[in-house]
């Protein structure tokens, strides 16, 4: 086999259409069919990309024969959907954060290991050039012991996702929750990575603001690592219209000998990142700012979806492991979930490790 047959189930979100030009660029994917419920959008997706089409993931299960299927369905509808194609032998890639609960993630990620096939789910963060720099600078000691860390992932608002055709985002009960359980586990995701931690307790608050939907607007947190360090987390669906991109983002860590930060650029190719150190014999400059120039690849975050699409591909025909793995997935809901626990309670909430 060298061409991996591929199809999208769920075509009522924000990702399918601009994936495409990444299955396009891989060589060894082709996209034959998708899905969904809304025959408008199905319809369109034929046309605009020479895949058959069906009404349900059943019928196309059915009707295929594919190697790989990429999901975006509503967050509630994703177990069942992965474990069916887990059963014929489909590997599996899951859009975050994968189910509605991590109960639900880990009956996919149970399917997929019992049944031989690939799962992984696009935390792209950890692709981004400057969050690999990010992280061989801390592996370096240059920040002496880490400390405290600062993650905002500001988006918005409401409308993107009616706008979208992805209404059951905004419904708990479909999509699991608002911007944490959507947006804050990017960033859940890469400060475990980059800490190569685990959070052990978090304190968390949710602050309603729309009336006509049963999520939150803004969640907050703060994360505690089992080693002591603290992250500082601020999510949410409310950046005004104006604002650039419709994103504000941000990260930063601060260690006993040096910080860094880094204000992540939603669009356009240039990134900078700011490092200063005290300690003279870490290496390079006590304050500087790094320059960075990405590809300005087409489709869903450009350089770094075109690169997973491409990395799950060669998982696949090498049987390796991916580099998101089902336990990645299963603990960034672990966490969400024990912020929304936290928020309700007013108490701490504890993980298990």
């Amino acid at each position: 086999m060298t061409e991996l047959k591929v199809g999208i189930l769920g075509l009522g979100h924000l990702h399918p259409r601009t994936y495409m030009p990444h299955f396009a660029a891989t060589p060894a994917t082709r996209v034959v069919a998708a899905c969904d419920a809304s025959e408008s959008l199905r319809e369109s997706f034929g046309r605009d990309f020479g895949a058959r089409v069906y009404p349900t993931w059943r019928k196309l299960l059915a009707s295929e024969s594919l190697d790989l299927a990429y999901l975006f369905l509503p967050h509630k509808d994703c177990p069942a959907a992965a474990v069916a194609c887990a059963k014929l032998g489909i590997h599996v890639v899951v859009e975050k954060p994968v189910a509605a609960s991590a109960a639900g993630c880990r009956r996919v990620v149970d399917a997929c290991r019992d049944n031989g096939v690939l799962f992984s789910t696009p935390y792209l963060w950890r692709y981004h050039p400057v969050c690999r720099q990010m992280k061989a600078i801390i592996r370096s000691g240059a920040l002496g012991r880490i400390v405290g860390c600062e993650g905002r992932c500001a988006a918005g608002g409401l409308h993107r996702y009616l706008e979208g055709h992805a209404a059951w985002m905004l419904d708990r009960k479909q999509s699991g929750g608002g911007p944490m359980f959507n947006l804050g586990v990017h960033w859940i995701d890469l400060f475990r990575w980059l800490l190569d931690g685990e959070i052990a307790e978090v304190i968390g608050k949710n602050v309603q603001i729309n009336q006509d939907y049963n999520i939150e607007d803004n969640s907050m947190a703060i994360c505690t690592f089992d080693n002591g360090t603290l992250l500082a987390l601020d999510i949410s669906y409310t950046v005004p219209d104006g604002y650039p991109h419709g994103r504000d983002l941000y990260l930063a860590l601060r260690g006993t000998e040096g910080c860094l930060s880094y204000s992540p650029a939603f669009e356009g190719t240039e990134q900078s990142l700011f490092v200063c150190r005290s300690n003279p014999r870490s290496g390079g400059a006590a304050c500087e700012t790094m320059r960075f120039t990405l590809d300005d690849v087409p489709g869903y975050c450009g350089p770094l979806g075109r690169e997973y699409v491409a990395e799950i591909a060669e998982n696949i025909f090498q049987k390796s492991e991916p580099r998101i793995t089902g336990k990645d997935a299963i603990r960034a809901l672990e966490v969400a979930e024990a912020v929304y626990r936290s928020s309700k309670s007013g108490k701490a909430a504890r993980l298990t490790s």
